[in-house]
């Protein structure tokens, strides 16, 4: 391969974490504690090159890689001397696109006060729904794209990025073109997921609501999509009592798989509804929350293949039932994490999420990588481009500051200091010096 143009080679490095080797999408049991590192030797660190295509070509010892290609013109080497290497971040569960933040609400929180109480104070959801309705495409993009360069900076390549404070046609759709201008506008990757049954809107009965998104949400975006005003990936409805009931839940989730979209959403989070057993009938991609869920869910769960995204944030936040994370991974279930991002959880960064996961958990550090990066990509089916560092994979990288990759969870809050550089297809899109 002598002469060939390759975009990027990081060379010297103390350890490539490369979280799968052999193609799985899925690591289950005891296997995801398996990370399939790569170890400098006493003499040569580890390198990785990435092809002109922004993929993957090569993992192994300095030496090896440069044996592979010796007259490649390299765009860019980046010397990782006493660094490490891990696959980027991949984000589950955000709902990033809103106005009016909810600062206020912290102190009622801190006091007792529940998230459904709040609710019903005239705060919660329907609070920012009010601001996201009243604010412009333009002023909603404007407040988006920092939060996700926030998330980029702290090693996150990937991202799924919810819809759900509109609730109506309108809104949500304006919503999701917002999304979609990101995608052009960030280096970050975006999967959209369409969450117009966030909650029911004011003036309206939760079987209103459902008739709403089923006849009029849901057709109008299938229009969008098929205008090509927007690309849509999965649908998500928050199925929780006071909110939508699991039938109302299954109706809403069928209607949005028979426009082609997957099924990626919130189950028993304040009460057990049964509605992971639900999701797991209607075989799922993915279910989130699940602070509730019950034995058989979690059996069902794991018999469909659906992932779990878990939020330890919202625990936190909340006061709430940590979810049984070490009881759905035992099971087979494949756990993945996210930030939970929104006004109710100002989290941006996904290594103090998965330190949450660890403490709050008891997950153990190579669990929590897998489930922040392999785990996550599969919960939006992307596990096959994203969430290790396999040759043919998507060059998404991130370069710890540090010899053990540890560091990014060990050293919580401190991402800004142990992620060095943040790399997407081969291209560094930050680094510390820039």
């Amino acid at each position: 391969m002598s002469g060939c143009k390759m975009r990027l080679l990081v060379r010297g490095a103390a350890q490539v974490v490369q979280v799968a080797c052999n193609g799985e999408k899925t690591k289950l049991r005891e296997d995801m504690k398996d990370l399939a590192i790569v170890m400098a030797s006493s003499k040569e660190g580890v390198s990785l090159a990435v092809d002109e295509h922004g993929k993957i070509a090569a993992v192994g010892l300095d030496s090896e890689v440069a044996r592979q290609f010796p007259d490649a013109q390299w765009q860019r080497v980046v010397e990782a001397k006493g660094c490490s290497l891990i696959p980027g971040l991949v984000d589950g569960h955000t709902h990033p696109v809103w106005s009016g933040d909810r600062v206020h609400e912290f102190s009622m929180k801190l006091a007792g006060a529940s998230y459904m109480e709040v609710h019903a104070a005239g705060g919660g959801i329907n609070f920012t729904v009010t601001h996201t309705r009243n604010s412009s495409e333009s002023e909603l993009l404007e407040l988006l794209l920092p939060r996700l360069n926030r998330m980029l900076r702290s090693g996150t390549t990937l991202v799924e990025c919810k819809s759900g404070y509109g609730l109506d046609v309108d809104t949500e759709l304006k919503m999701l073109r917002v999304l979609e201008k990101a995608k052009q506008a960030s280096n970050i990757e975006i999967s959209t997921t369409f969450c117009g049954a966030h909650s029911v809107p004011k003036g309206f009965t939760a079987e209103e609501a459902t008739v709403n998104v089923v006849k009029e949400q849901i057709p109008a975006v299938k229009a969008a999509i098929e205008n090509k005003e927007i690309s849509v990936d999965s649908i998500d409805v928050f199925c929780e009592k006071g909110v939508f009931d699991v039938e109302q839940s299954r109706r809403i989730l069928e209607a949005g798989r028979q426009i082609g979209l997957m099924i990626n959403f919130h189950a028993d989070e304040l009460n057990p509804l049964q509605g992971a057993e639900m999701g797991a009938s209607l075989k799922s991609e993915a279910m989130s929350h699940l602070e509730e869920v019950s034995p058989g869910g979690i059996a069902a769960m794991a018999s469909s293949e659906t992932v779990a995204v878990l939020l330890p944030t919202t625990a936190y936040i909340l006061r709430l039932p940590c979810p049984p994370a070490r009881d759905m991974i035992d099971a087979g279930v494949p756990v993945a994490l996210g930030t939970d991002f929104n006004p109710n959880a100002f989290c941006l960064s996904m290594p103090l999420v998965m330190h949450l996961a660890c403490v709050l958990f008891r997950m153990s550090l190579n669990e929590a990588l897998c489930a922040a990066t392999l785990h996550s990509a599969h919960s939006v089916r992307r596990a096959h481009t994203h969430g290790s560092l396999e040759t043919g994979k998507n060059a998404d990288i991130i370069i710890v500051n540090a010899p053990r990759w540890e560091h990014l969870v060990y050293q919580f809050g401190g991402a800004d200091e142990t992620v060095a550089y943040v790399i997407k297809n081969g291209h560094v899109v930050h680094s510390k010096q820039s």
